[in-house]
């Protein structure tokens, strides 16, 4: 199809400039339509480059906070059970923050994703100044510690990044959906 391919609002179908209905399926909007060299979801929100590689950052720490937080929780969990705990609440975070900001236009997502980053947040900041005036309490390292320079101090930018991204992406208030759209988008 050609740049006039355009979502009808609340009937599940694309329309052409022939007018011709094509059914498509309920999540939709997970599917991009290119436009005139610009990515739109059917939603008709303009798809975010900083959006994918927020997403797919958070998606790459989930997997990597867990995974080390299961090894070291049953391989070494007396050595440092602060940290080790750290590291587990650290990984479903990330888990929960990627869920919600893939479904952050479905109804009370967006809510979910402000939460989770300012909680990030909030203990990137807390650890992080822990592990520096008291670190007799952190055995081991955990993602957080030290504001997470094991990790290239991403997981102090990644929740400032994402929370302006989403006040940008929706211009809800936290606490408030994004209006008119109740599909969830992987962008």
């Amino acid at each position: 199809m050609s740049a006039r391919v355009r979502a009808a609002r609340g009937t599940g179908t694309l329309e052409a400039v022939s007018d011709a209905r094509i059914p498509v399926a309920e999540s939709a909007s997970a599917h991009p339509v290119q436009a005139g060299g610009e990515t739109r979801e059917t939603t008709g929100q303009v798809v975010s480059g900083l959006g994918r590689v927020l997403i797919a950052v958070y998606i790459i720490l989930a997997i990597a906070a867990t995974a080390r937080s299961i090894y070291q929780i049953i391989a070494k969990y007396d050595e440092a059970p602060l940290a080790y705990t750290l590291s587990a609440v650290s990984g479903i975070v990330y888990i929960l923050a990627t869920v919600a900001l893939v479904k952050r236009n479905r109804p009370g997502w967006r809510a979910v994703a402000w939460g989770a980053l300012c909680f990030e947040l909030a203990g990137v900041l807390v650890v992080g100044t822990l592990s520096i005036v008291a670190p007799e309490h952190f055995a081991h390292p955990t993602v957080w510690s030290y504001y997470g320079d094991g990790y290239m101090w991403i997981p102090l930018a990644l929740p400032i990044i994402g929370l302006v991204w989403l006040t940008r992406d929706g211009k809800a208030a936290p606490g408030q959906d994004a209006p008119e759209s109740t599909t969830g988008s992987l962008y």
